[in-house]
């Protein structure tokens, strides 16, 4: 798998508390937008990321993002 799966065409729109976060960048995880290990024997690594404190976010589920894991609008390009 060389590409991502596209998990959704719209943001996952939900407000996070500070803390440490993981990533799906393959799409195949079950929790999404989070990792839950389906990568495992892919390619695909997850993204840590950091929010510094609690705060309304859209995650990106279409995996195309540019500026991952926050949506930048390239769903509406699929």
């Amino acid at each position: 798998m060389s590409e991502p799966t596209i998990a959704d065409t719209k943001p996952a729109v939900m407000e996070l508390e500070a803390g440490d976060y993981w990533y799906c960048t393959c799409g195949q995880s079950a929790n999404q937008p989070f990792c839950d290990g389906s990568h495992k024997g892919t390619d695909f690594t997850p993204l840590q990321f950091t929010i510094e404190e609690k705060k309304q976010v859209a995650l990106c589920q279409c995996k195309h993002t540019g500026n991952a894991p926050f949506c930048d609008g390239s769903h509406a390009k699929l």
